[in-house]
Formats: C-alpha cells, structure tokens, sequence
C-alpha cells in the first residue's frame, strides 16, 4: 500500500502479527493516562499462519481504557485471514465515518476552503437554485456579492481582491449557515436527512466532472496533510483550519479489519467524490465509499442532491447514512430503507464522532465506536450504553476538554426534523437520562 503524504511509514507497517486464534495472548488495554496528540503505533513484529498474515491491532496508548481489548476480542472472535471480506459473501461489516473519525478536521471543509481560496467555484446561473433550502435572503446576498464577478458557468474569482465579498459570503453561507449580515441561510429542511451546509459543499461544485472534483480534491489532500498542525489559512478575509492528519489507530484498525476478512466501507457526510480521492491509500474504492451524491448532466455534477427511500431526497446525514446503507448494502428500497434493519441486514461494527453517524452506529450489532467530539445525540447514547457495545475514545490528535454540564439527554438530547431539540430514547423506548461527560484526556 502507497505511504500517504502526511502519514509515517511506520502507522503503515505497525500492526502486530500473530495467528487468527490468538485470543488468549491480546495485549494489555491502554493506560487511562495515555498519551495525547500526535502518539503513533508501537513497532512491529510477525508471524505467519498458512492462511498468511493475520495482523492484530497495535497496542497504542491512544485507545482509552479496554477500548482495544475489546475490539481485538471482535477482531479474532469474527475475523478470518486471508484480506479483505465482501458483506455478500457473508463477510462482517465494519462501517466508518471519515472526518474526524478516520482523520482529524474535516475533508469537505479542506475541498470546499480550496476551491475558494483558489477560484474554482463556478457561477451558478441563479443562486437560488443551488440548494432548495436557500432561503431568499441568502440566495439575494451570494447574488449581491458574487453575480457581476462572472458568467454563468464560469469560475468566480474568489482568489482575488475584486472577489473577496462574494469569497466571504460563500465561507458564511457554508461554514455558519448564515449570511454576512446574520442572516438565516437555510430553511424547510429535515434535520434527521439534510445537512442543508454540508450539502452546500457538494453543490457548490456542479458544473464538474467527477474526474475534475478529484483532481481538486487532491490538491487539497496534499496542501492540507502537508501544513503542519494547527495551520490557519486565509479563505477571503477570513481565518480557516488548514491542516488534517489521519488517526494513526483507526487506520491500523482498517488495516486490521480488512487482512482479517471484513468488509470495510465508508460513509460520509462529505462529497463522495471528495471521499474518494482520501479513501484511495486505503484500498478503499467503488462501492466501498458513501458519500453525498447529486444528479449528473451527462457527464458533470448538478447542485441537485440524489433521492434515498424512494422520493424523499436525503443524503448520508442520520437517517440518511442509514438509508444509503440499507439501499445500496442490503437492497431495502422506499421508505423501509429509513428504518433499522433486520439483525441479519447490519453491520456488526459501526465507529462515528457526530450526531450525524447516530444512527448507523445504533444499527450495529457488536461494537460502535464514539469518538468524543463532545457531540450530544451520539453521547447521550454511547454513556447510556443501554447493551453494553458502546466504546467512547477520546479525539486521538488535540482532544476536546471534559463537558462541565451533563449532556442534556432527558430534555434536548434528540435532533427533531424541524431543527428542534426533544428529549431522547434508548433503542428499546426508554428516556435516557442526562449522562456526565467521564471519558477525555
């Protein structure tokens, strides 16, 4: 496998080798008191078994407490040599987000500050167009600032002086949901289905080819694995992250997970295109990355969002991480495709840091894996751990500090479909209390 720019030859080659039934000889949990950002795999060492190279998860202080017990119990207990399963032959599916679960930051924010920082965002013919959830305000405000900068289906030159207004009003519809006068940029949505600013970074590259959107995505992989940590950039006149690192655990752990036979695969809130292009040094490809996904014009992107559960248009966000799973995974189709599916029809694993990957992770039958981004849907569940699978790590670059307050389960704990908060059930309907935050660094 091709080193990453960005990634240490050694997070590659760090997986300790030993026969698939070595469930006996797993290796100590990691110390509570582990280390913090920037920590890399421990060396090392092989063994060989006739179905070949059966490699367990490194011991790494980055896993919190019997994190990597437990997941290397799974790894033997499901696991079979001999590389990567597909879930139609029977293989155990493992299903991860990608930002800020398989990385640090966040992929669609590092595309999205590219392609204005660099002037590849093309003008739309009318703003109001480009998302259905723009409310007029907005759609006014990003044609105020950016409609005399170019021709429809041009680039707008958001890299210049002269394009600096529409540079900003395009990073505040997108980074806050708001336009630069504070007001409200998004309205009439479902926020267990749409994300409507995460979807706003998708659409904001119609008028490409898949082929080109990668190409982009590319230099933005490299621009941003390539600055070093904690690097701002300049996006208009703002300020923005500019760096991302991979999480050198949860790579081992892909790694481990497809030499032993499972069926890994992504699903993201992120462009899939976009995702693509960093799944790639994975071995991660085709069918195997879910991303959000828009309409085609022949052969370029429009800003118009593919349908999930038969005419509802969604995308992988809650819900709709759920849906796309069991549409294109298992084959449920129309609205069934929302709801968890049958046992024999999950994946046994599912890793998220986000209220967006909640209910994909729920669907998991054996382990899910919260890292804690502080996020309240996902931790009020993954405390409440009502069957015992739920594992929290915190963030392994730069986590984020204990949570004072309880996370207010029992009263706000659930995003509603209008944008609300309400109090929020277990699996099997019960109210979750409120959970205090225990597991951080």
């Amino acid at each position: 496998m091709d080193v990453r720019p960005g990634l240490t030859a050694l997070t590659l080659t760090a997986v300790l080798l030993a026969g698939c039934g070595g469930g006996g000889n797993q290796a100590d949990p990691a110390p509570t008191s582990a280390a913090t950002a920037g920590s890399t795999t421990t060396a090392a060492t092989t063994s060989t078994t006739g179905a070949g190279d059966c490699p367990d998860l490194a011991v790494d202080p980055g896993w919190y407490g019997d994190n990597h017990q437990r997941l290397s119990e799974m790894l033997t207990r499901l696991g079979t040599c001999g590389g990567a399963g597909d879930v139609a032959s029977g293989a155990p599916l493992a299903l991860f987000d990608w930002d800020n679960t398989v990385v640090k930051n966040d992929i669609g924010d590092a595309t999205t500050y590219w392609m204005i920082a660099n002037g590849k965002v093309l003008q739309p013919a009318d703003w109001a167009t480009v998302s259905t959830w723009l409310t007029p305000e907005a759609a006014q405000a990003l044609t105020t600032a950016c409609g005399a900068l170019a021709e429809p289906g041009q680039p707008l030159p958001t890299d210049t002086p002269a394009g600096m207004a529409c540079a900003d009003e395009i990073l505040e519809v997108y980074s806050d949901g708001e336009t630069t006068a504070d007001l409200k940029a998004f309205a009439g949505y479902n926020a267990r289905r749409i994300e409507p600013q995460y979807a706003f970074a998708a659409q904001l590259l119609a008028g490409y080819t898949d082929a080109e959107v990668m190409d982009f995505a590319r230099q933005a992989r490299d621009q941003n694995l390539n600055a070093p940590e904690g690097t701002q950039q300049q996006v208009g006149s703002e300020d923005v992250t500019g760096w991302v690192r991979h999480y050198d655990q949860v790579t081992d752990l892909i790694q481990v997970m497809q030499a032993r036979g499972f069926d890994v695969r992504i699903v993201s809130a992120s462009s899939e295109p976009v995702v693509r292009v960093w799944a790639e040094s994975l071995g991660l490809e085709g069918d195997k990355v879910m991303g959000v996904t828009v309409v085609h014009d022949g052969d370029r992107l429009t800003s118009t969002l593919t349908a999930c559960g038969g005419d509802e248009t969604s995308m992988t966000y809650i819900e709709g991480k759920r849906c796309r799973v069991n549409e294109q995974i298992f084959g449920i189709t129309g609205p069934a495709a929302f709801d968890p599916a049958p046992e024999d029809k999950r994946a046994v694993f599912g890793a998220g840091d986000s209220d967006t990957d909640v209910s994909f992770m729920i669907d998991a039958t054996e382990l899910r894996l919260a890292i804690n981004r502080n996020k309240t849907e996902l931790m009020c569940h993954a405390y409440d751990n009502e069957d015992g699978k739920w594992l929290i790590n915190p963030m392994f670059i730069d986590p984020e500090d204990q949570e004072d307050d309880p996370y207010p389960c029992s009263t706000a704990g659930e995003i509603l479909p209008d944008g609300g908060k309400g109090p929020l059930k277990d699996i099997a309907g019960n109210l979750i209390e409120d959970q205090q935050d225990t597991v951080h660094r």
